[in-house]
């Protein structure tokens, strides 16, 4: 793994610790909501998907027949991974306020510990490898197995 390779795999979890180090900006700053705002809306989910990017990328998209954009599959593939970020991220930040709120234990700044501390683990996590499509594993038949 190269050194570029390194920052952008840990690239969601410095936003979360920015977005940490921007609690202590006055309350109400633009920038302090702008960091903690922007990690919750992409930091969690970009780890996420970041871990299944091979297997997302093992099954591309298929454009319509009659193609008027040459790069459909790799616009719609990138349209698939930041809406899944995003989602994902909102996801992570529900379940988690939910569990603080069950323990009794809830405050934003307990929540955004938590989901940096998530995403952190996450970003330190390898890839998911690919399963091989049915139509290149050897030996594969098509139909229902006898």
């Amino acid at each position: 793994m190269t050194p570029q390779d390194l920052v952008i795999r840990m690239l969601p979890a410095f936003g979360g610790w920015l977005a940490l180090a921007a609690l202590a900006l006055p309350d109400g700053s633009p920038p302090r909501g702008a960091a903690v705002a922007l990690f919750l809306a992409v930091g969690p989910g970009a780890a996420l998907v970041r871990i299944c990017g091979p297997a997302l990328r093992a099954r591309r998209a298929e454009g319509p027949v009659e193609r008027h954009d040459a790069d459909f599959e790799r616009h719609s593939d990138l349209l698939e991974r930041l809406m899944l970020a995003v989602l994902l991220s909102v996801s992570a930040a529900v379940l988690v306020a939910t569990v603080l709120i069950a323990a009794r234990a809830f405050s934003g700044d307990r929540t955004l510990l938590t989901l940096t501390m998530l995403t952190t683990l996450a970003a330190l996590c390898p890839s998911l490898r690919a399963s091989p499509t049915p139509d290149t594993v050897p030996g594969a038949r098509k139909g229902s197995a006898p």
